[in-house]
């Protein structure tokens, strides 16, 4: 089983033998919508408003990130460069169903 962490700039590290190892290379400011949000998207075979539905966050959100009006920061960053690596897994946990407590 894999460990991540996600650290307080947003990034997601692995963790392996005590030592941490980035998902995805440091994101440069004005740099572009790393990870390319529209690759990912059209990499997962989706619409904008299908990915936004799947992702949680408002299809305006998707069309900012894409134009590059706006850039992924924090939490959406990371799950952006977890998805990245393995979308299929994020996407089926976050089409769970919450469970009772």
């Amino acid at each position: 089983m894999k460990r991540f962490r996600l650290k307080a700039d947003g990034r997601i590290v692995e963790l392996r033998d005590g030592k941490e190892f980035p998902l995805a290379p440091e994101m440069e400011e004005g740099a572009g919508a790393r990870p390319g949000v529209r690759d990912l998207r059209r990499r997962a075979r989706l619409t904008q408003t299908e990915f936004a539905a799947r992702l949680g966050v408002p299809v305006e959100t998707i069309r900012n990130w894409e134009q590059g009006k706006r850039m992924p920061r924090g939490p959406a960053r990371a799950l952006l460069a977890v998805v990245e690596h393995s979308p299929e897994t994020v996407f089926a946990a976050l089409s769970r169903e919450p469970q009772p407590a």
